[in-house]
């Protein structure tokens, strides 16, 4: 009982966050006398890259609840990874965020 009050306390952080991330990410610089080209390379440098706990949180539970990182041991979350990440549509960084954050987790 503990374990799952402290995953819903985890989750709602981690919703939290990615709320506020995606409300500050929200306002548009102008780039009129800028270089298509510099304005492209510019918006790659500045994007936020998502830890493996928040893709876990947001993705695992679109579709069912994520198990918890200590259902299972490493070498199942390197085959459940790999059948989530086609089941997902994942990128591959994505899916070995998610998994390296579900075995440190474990």
């Amino acid at each position: 009982m503990k374990t799952t009050y402290k995953l819903s306390i985890v989750l709602a952080l981690l919703a939290i966050t990615g709320l506020t991330v995606v409300a500050c990410s929200s306002t548009k610089t102008k780039y009129s006398d800028v270089p298509a080209e510099t304005v492209a390379d510019t918006a790659d440098d500045f994007k936020i890259e998502k830890s493996g706990a928040q893709l876990w949180g947001e993705t695992c539970n679109r579709c069912h609840i994520a198990p918890s990182p200590a259902d299972y041991n490493d070498t199942d979350w390197e085959t459940i990874s790999l059948h989530m990440r086609v089941r997902a549509n994942l990128t591959e960084n994505e899916s070995k965020k998610i998994e390296e954050f579900l075995k440190s987790a474990n």
